[in-house]
């Protein structure tokens, strides 16, 4: 997975995290996000989006 310098990719908390198990939760709260459509833009790098692979049914990625 080959990344450019300095792109970004928006991702946005489309399920709660009530259900979830608290690593998941802590995932959710580390990549910003608090409430649910609430968005942030994040760098588009192998941590991030290992992140966003281990919250993915809670969230929708746009790559910008």
């Amino acid at each position: 997975m080959a990344t450019k310098k300095g792109k970004t990719i928006k991702v946005t908390l489309v399920k709660s995290t009530i259900g979830a198990i608290p690593k998941q939760r802590a995932t959710v709260e580390a990549l910003g996000l608090h409430k649910v459509n609430h968005t942030v833009e994040l760098p588009d790098n192998d941590a991030v989006r290992g992140m966003i692979w281990h919250v993915r049914h809670l969230v929708k990625v746009d790559e910008a």
